[in-house]
């Protein structure tokens, strides 16, 4: 699905930083709308980077105050799979992988779900560090999560 550029449109841009793999992790959301901009943060003292990517595309979705086309741009392709791909057979399957095990941070996999389903989402991979600017905002977002979640 693909949508029109326009004012009515939000960019979003997220991101997620894990210092150690579980450690102290941060998510970071740039929402832009027309003109306007927005900055969202926070961290977590012990959690993985996977966790924190699915944060930030949550709570920018969950931001959202009214119905609107939203391109959400993400460097995690575990995010954008699992969102376009594979959380259909998840829910199908009773939240279990194709192989029968748990899916991997189902709460979290869930809440993204639900608030995905609320407006209509075009996800964006883009590749991280690249230099696209809404992405390194994002990033540094993330970083200053994960810093405040480790008391740096």
């Amino acid at each position: 699905m693909s949508f029109e550029r326009d004012a009515g449109r939000v960019e979003i841009y997220t991101d997620g930083a894990c210092k150690g793999n579980p450690g102290p992790g941060g998510w970071g959301v740039l929402l832009r709308w027309g003109p306007h901009e927005k900055e969202l943060y926070g961290g977590e003292a012990e959690t993985t980077n996977n966790r924190m990517e699915l944060t930030a595309a949550i709570v920018a979705l969950e931001s959202l105050t009214r119905r609107v086309p939203v391109v959400l741009h993400t460097d995690s392709t575990y995010v954008r799979d699992g969102i376009t791909r594979w959380v259909h057979g998840w829910k199908r399957n009773g939240w279990r992988t194709s192989g029968k095990a748990p899916v991997k941070n189902a709460d979290l996999w869930r809440r993204l779900d639900e608030a995905a389903s609320r407006t209509e989402v075009e996800w964006r991979w883009v590749k991280g560090h690249a230099g696209d600017p809404g992405n390194e905002r994002a990033d540094a977002l993330a970083c200053r999560g994960r810093d405040e979640a480790a008391g740096v």
